[in-house]
């Protein structure tokens, strides 16, 4: 029974790699075709792709953890379901922190199937992401697994996401004068401190809050506020979020920042492979140089400015 949650061990390996999520949101749109017909299948060359992906990362020690978005699996069907359970394995195998994006939240007993469902079994990964808008009865079944006995599980919830339309509703003001976006806040940070009990060395809670690098507004206000929070930080890069919105999120109790398609279509942009792209005769090691190569200066990028903060 290990005496850290998986938000802290994400925290610790963000210290030691440097803070970067890879985000695998693989589309075979991603994959050059004649990378696809030599392998056989899409969800194969899918799955292919990540592991090259997966291992270089690992290798260089470029990034903590890797965000694994089921959308683009289930739309591959019961086949794309299994390179989404195979792609958690590598992940975990390779020393990295899974996060699950599933963005789930449904009333008592449909969360208590979710929570089972991605924290047990074919699906089981480290740390999934919550939608917490039909009230926080939806987090209890989740929250439960943040038990040593059960894994130490962990769990982002929607707080201040990197799209636009989250002014619709997470802004809202209440009459209390708090934004609702603060009622939320206010919870991940309770449950966070209705767990230490269980763990005395812990330095954040089992719950951390998705914060958007889009929202300048409101990085520093947060991240004052959520002081012992961690942050999965997205946004950054194709997203249009800067280094140094990162950078302000990433102080007191740190966080993570995503980038997907800057890590997973490098390739598409890399001068070095111009060529092989042109004859088609990229290879998946060409690609997972490449994105080691973004990987690496995009650890950078959020390290420095960090440090000019």
């Amino acid at each position: 029974m290990n005496n850290k949650h998986n938000m802290q061990l994400l925290q610790e390996l963000s210290e030691k790699n440097g803070p970067l999520c890879v985000g695998l949101d693989t589309s075979v749109s991603y994959i050059p075709q004649n990378i696809i017909k030599s392998i056989g299948s899409e969800t194969q060359a899918v799955l292919e792709y990540n592991r090259a992906i997966i291992d270089r990362i690992a290798a260089d020690k470029s990034a903590c953890c890797c965000k694994v978005q089921i959308a683009y699996y289930e739309a591959m069907g019961i086949e794309g379901l299994k390179v989404y359970s195979e792609t958690l394995k590598l992940v975990r195998k390779a020393g990295l922190i899974a996060i699950s994006d599933i963005k789930r939240g449904d009333i008592g007993a449909t969360s208590e199937a979710y929570a089972k469902a991605h924290f047990t079994g074919d699906f089981e990964t480290d740390i999934i992401t919550i939608n917490p808008y039909m009230g926080f009865d939806t987090l209890v079944p989740f929250s439960k697994y943040a038990v040593p006995e059960l894994g130490g599980k962990g769990a982002f919830v929607l707080l201040c996401t990197s799209n636009p339309g989250m002014l619709d509703i997470e802004h809202q003001e209440l009459k209390d004068g708090r934004h609702l976006l603060e009622c939320v806040g206010d919870e991940i940070a309770r449950i966070g401190k209705e767990y230490a009990q269980y763990y005395a060395e812990q330095t954040c809670g089992v719950f951390g809050a998705v914060v958007g690098a889009t929202q300048e507004n409101y990085a520093r206000f947060l991240r004052d506020k959520y002081a012992d929070t961690f942050f999965l930080i997205p946004g950054y890069g194709a997203q249009g979020g800067s280094a140094r919105i990162a950078a302000t999120l990433l102080d007191k109790a740190g966080g993570t920042v995503n980038s997907s398609r800057g890590i997973l279509c490098a390739w598409k942009k890399d001068a070095e492979l111009a060529s092989k792209i042109e004859s088609e005769s990229l290879t998946l090691q060409d690609i997972a140089d490449s994105a080691a190569r973004a990987s690496l200066f995009s650890k950078q990028d959020l390290l420095n400015a960090k440090k000019s903060l």
